[in-house]
């Protein structure tokens, strides 16, 4: 039999005491660690190197999407919250499971068979960026955006994004005057992003509309956008009707 090793992380004491009494009875399984918030999750998946991870949604400091995407991927999650339903296929597509509040202890069960057979399996996890970007109601916009720098952790909100730039799987977010390297797509991305703040004027480039000084010809199919802080960013032809059609709309 395997041994897995587990972290808890709820910012609710009663939902964690529950997970543990749920898994006292569960003798592969050993809980390695709990924490009450998304920091204390990061720091303690870095050092115990958990196979499995409880993790609640909603939580103070971070929540449980920012906290998957400063881990990595080389953890089963079973989620563990009472968000909104809209947000389940998303759960489906990136997760081992969703244990819904409350639940039972025979559906607890049936969450840790689907683990035990992803963890033989030794299956792929979609990027939790990602995840975050499709659990988005409609309508609704990323406020922040974090990164990992070592053991650093740093939160940028959106209104301090200057632009971004796509290299390869990752993209650099360049915000006042300093570069931050994140793993996800730029046009994921850009699907997290307010359209009405954020425009994609380039296949890899995408700017803070508030950012933009001006407009500069470059090339007979390309222009230039110079922003406030004085960095240069190439716009396509498409990428320059759709930055005119916002900017006369502002």
């Amino acid at each position: 039999m395997m041994s897995i090793r587990a972290i808890i992380v709820d910012d609710e004491e009663l939902a964690r005491q529950v997970l543990q009494e749920y898994l006292s009875s569960e003798a592969d399984i050993q809980v390695v660690a709990e924490s009450g918030n998304g920091f204390d999750a990061v720091k303690a998946v870095a050092e115990h190197k958990p196979d499995l991870l409880f993790l609640d949604v909603q939580m103070p400091k971070l929540d449980g999407f920012e906290v998957l995407e400063l881990i990595g991927s080389d953890v089963a999650v079973v989620f563990v919250t009472a968000y909104d339903q809209y947000a389940m296929k998303a759960f489906d597509a990136a997760a081992v499971d969703y244990l819904l509040k409350p639940f039972d202890q025979e559906r607890f069960r049936t969450a840790l068979q689907r683990v035990r057979r992803r963890l033989g399996e030794k299956a792929q996890h979609p990027n939790a960026a990602d995840l975050r970007t499709a659990a988005q109601p409609p309508g609704q916009y990323s406020q922040r955006i974090v990164v990992r720098d070592g053991v650093r952790v740093h939160i940028i909100p959106v209104a301090q994004l200057d632009y971004v730039e796509a290299q390869d799987d990752y993209v650099a977010l360049h915000s006042g005057g300093k570069r931050y390297l994140k793993q996800q797509t730029i046009s994921s991305l850009e699907g997290s992003l307010d359209p009405g703040r954020f425009v994609r004027v380039h296949r890899s480039y995408i700017v803070n509309l508030e950012r933009v000084a001006k407009i500069e010809p470059y090339t007979k199919d390309t222009r230039l956008a110079v922003l406030t802080g004085g960095a240069q960013v190439p716009v396509s032809r498409a990428g320059y009707l759709r930055l005119k059609e916002l900017m006369e709309k502002s």
